[in-house]
């Protein structure tokens, strides 16, 4: 059998002639809106969970707030935005009430070329005066609204309770730990404090053994401690609406969902649980996987982390994944420099945060997997993985490490940062 994978912006081909096929995992191309603008409108007009359009809601005179996602969520806020502030508009809200809040977590701060992608630049030019970015770190910034049921000390940006009126916008995304982004993940971690941040984030290891917590898992938002934590801490804020996108995998917007916190989110949730999932009636001995266009590891571990779904325990990947840009930044270089699972897990006891959280995802599943990279021999040594000159030679080792397995079984996932493998229900 000849394998064709996209390689960065090359394709890299091999033979497997030594395993049995079980299937190509891929989700056909996701339908985009005809006229994204209008499906913004129409979202705003039928709000999921609320008896009445926002534009009827708002009263002259309101403070508004619209949180946003930063630089590194692709959310089309630049499409979303001039419907809304037209929306508000046609309800008597006043453009100068209008204020915006990048909702940063604990990324860092978007530049202001930054902001003007995120926004659009004609939206940039006429909210510039009152764009806000959050800082978790800023005690000036934060209140103190109160603990979870989990413990968890809830801080969140004081524009949100200064506001009249707070309008949430992201889009739905399968989220490895959270179970979808968009929604609750706006307020938490979006515009919480560091400590909100970290204490929500430690809720993914298991409570008592140096392990993750199975209940946390991509796709879960009941069930999953980390999700429900940000709900109920999310729902100490009045968040009046949500405009939340599903984009396709080109960037397009596939689906808009407007309306209450809780019930446009987990409508966008199962929309993007359609467009994404892929359900498989078997776990395979291989799995060959590439994260696409993924410029460094912590974006191309989204592809890692599907492909390890459809990877038999014991198993390999044959991972392609370009990163010719490194691994992703010195804040998760750190994290795999503790080297171990044990000593990951002591620091993010002590002080949670998201690059550790990747860290020791990356040290569970890299071993099982070969790399065909551009990362350095010692990027890859540090992932804990193995690298290999090219795709056949990256079958050959698999191919070795699984020399005592008869019959064996292989998935390949051409797209596995879009691809998300279920077993069935």
């Amino acid at each position: 059998m000849r394998i064709d994978i996209p390689y960065g912006p090359d394709v890299l081909h091999a033979d497997l002639d030594w395993a049995r096929l079980l299937g190509t995992l891929v989700v056909p191309p996701a339908p985009s809106a005809e006229d994204p603008v209008e499906a913004v409108r129409r979202a705003l007009d039928n709000p999921i969970g609320q008896s009445e359009p926002l534009r009827a809601r708002v009263k002259p005179g309101e403070k508004i707030l619209v949180v946003v996602s930063d630089q590194f969520r692709q959310t089309r806020a630049d499409v979303v935005l001039p419907v809304l502030l037209d929306e508000l508009r046609k309800g008597g809200g006043a453009e100068d009430n209008v204020h915006v809040l990048f909702a940063t977590g604990i990324h860092r701060p978007p530049e202001p070329d930054e902001q003007a992608r995120v926004l659009g630049a004609e939206m940039y030019a006429r909210l510039r005066a009152r764009l806000h970015v959050h800082d978790p770190f800023d005690s000036s910034q934060l209140v103190r609204l109160g603990v979870t049921s989990r413990g968890t000390p809830v801080l969140i940006n004081r524009l949100a309770l200064d506001a009249d009126r707070v309008i949430a916008t992201g889009a739905v995304v399968f989220h490895y730990f959270a179970g979808f982004g968009g929604g609750r993940k706006s307020i938490v971690p979006g515009i919480a404090g560091a400590e909100t941040i970290a204490h929500n984030h430690a809720l993914n290891l298991h409570p008592r053994q140096d392990t993750l917590d199975p209940a946390v898992r991509t796709g879960a938002l009941d069930g999953n401690p980390v999700a429900e934590d940000m709900f109920e801490a999310a729902r100490l804020v009045p968040v009046d609406s949500i405009v939340n996108t599903v984009l396709d995998r080109e960037g397009r917007v596939a689906g808009v969902f407007a309306g209450e916190l809780d019930a446009a989110h987990r409508a966008g949730a199962e929309f993007a649980r359609g467009l994404f999932s892929v359900t498989i009636t078997e776990q395979a001995d291989l799995v060959i996987a590439t994260s696409g266009d993924a410029r460094n590891f912590v974006q191309a571990h989204k592809a890692l982390h599907n492909a390890w779904q459809a990877m038999k325990p014991g198993g390999r990947i044959a991972f392609v994944a370009h990163c010719n840009e490194g691994l992703g930044g010195e804040q998760f270089v750190k994290w795999l420099r503790l080297r171990t699972r044990e000593a990951i897990f002591g620091g993010l006891r002590r002080q949670s945060e998201i690059n550790g959280q990747t860290a020791l995802s990356s040290l569970e599943k890299c071993p099982s997997a070969i790399f065909v990279t551009q990362l350095s021999d010692e990027d890859t040594r540090l992932l804990g993985a193995r690298k290999a000159e090219s795709l056949d030679a990256a079958l050959s080792l698999a191919r070795q490490d699984l020399g005592g397995v008869s019959d064996p079984t292989a998935y390949l996932m051409p797209h596995a940062s879009y691809s998300v493998p279920f077993p069935p229900a």
